[in-house]
């Protein structure tokens, strides 16, 4: 792939034009991934619970709004019960990350039409092929942590109804699926995955690349934007696309939540939470956590970008950025 001109733009980690250099592609996913999800997290759990509960017969909620799950959250579960879920997702983060940064650099490295120029169809394609590959790992990451977040709320909803719930670490839940489940019972809701993510990239690494193109470039000659420019667009270009998926994500996220002790409707796919949910909650309901979802995805993707821009694993590695 030949160096891209001034007003072209690539991804969150553009490759060099005769070098595809994976390792610092790893350590810069991890570390942002690292840094994002301990930032975030809370939030992230807030979007969890949001997303999760039903609507009474009679309209009643267990949580009114992001700052009502938060205190009551906090009140019940502690300040460590906000990163509930979080080890597991700071575990898998560093290779989710790096399959999606390095996988959508190699589809834009293949598909290229030459002198650094790629359509718009085609970032749409390589973004969507590397939220593809990356649902290897996001499934599992994400069934795990959506039921480690969402135990608290299924706790206080059966102390509600006197009954206890045993507590649950991410590595009994691991094993139990996979003693009843077998491999296949880490891959739950991979469908709804696969749908979000690959929507998500599709929308994503496009709207990233023509809005990073809009502003100033540094005086060094590269024609990349400068910090700020690409850090802004990455948390703006994330946030409207975690917004636009966000009805996969909430589909998502029942299928993969705890079951027991729910009075809710119960999911036999992705089709059928849809339309449950269109038609007990109205289509409103698909937006729940919308929000919260937009704000933790802006900074995740404005941290990554960050952790590019200042070369932190190229400076470790001794690698020429």
């Amino acid at each position: 792939m030949s160096q891209a001109p001034k007003n072209e733009t690539v991804t969150i980690s553009a490759i060099p034009p005769q070098k595809f250099s994976l390792v610092p592609k790893i350590v810069n996913g991890g570390i942002a991934g690292i840094i994002g999800v301990s930032c975030v997290f809370p939030l992230d759990l807030v979007k969890t619970r949001l997303q999760n509960q039903t609507v009474g017969p009679n309209g009643e909620r267990m949580y009114t709004s992001m700052l009502d799950c938060f205190k009551k959250t906090y009140r019940a579960e502690g300040y460590f019960g906000m990163y509930r879920g979080s080890a597991v997702n700071i575990l898998l983060i560093t290779p989710e990350k790096a399959i999606k940064l390095a996988a959508n650099d190699f589809f834009r490295h293949h598909l290229s039409t030459g002198h650094g120029k790629l359509p718009l169809g085609r970032e749409m394609l390589a973004g969507g092929s590397a939220g593809l590959c990356q649902i290897i790992i996001t499934t599992p990451m994400e069934l795990l942590k959506i039921q480690m977040q969402d135990a608290g709320r299924v706790a206080a909803a059966a102390k509600l109804e006197g009954k206890t719930v045993p507590k649950v670490s991410a590595t009994s839940l691991a094993l139990e699926l996979l003693r009843t489940k077998g491999i296949f019972g880490l891959y739950r809701g991979i469908g709804a995955t696969m749908l979000r993510d690959v929507s998500f990239s599709i929308v994503y690494f496009p709207l990233f690349a023509r809005l990073n193109s809009l502003g100033p470039r540094k005086n060094d000659g590269s024609g990349e934007a400068v910090f700020w420019c690409s850090f802004l667009s990455g948390c703006t270009a994330g946030s409207l696309a975690a917004l636009c998926v966000n009805p996969f994500d909430v589909v998502k996220t029942r299928l993969q939540a705890i079951s027991k002790v729910e009075v809710g409707p119960r999911y036999n796919g992705i089709m059928d939470a849809f339309v449950k949910t269109l038609k007990n909650e109205g289509p409103l309901a698909f937006f729940k956590g919308g929000a919260c979802r937009m704000i933790v995805i802006a900074p995740l993707f404005g941290i990554a970008q960050t952790v590019y821009y200042l070369g932190v694993a190229e400076k470790l590695l001794g690698y020429q950025k």
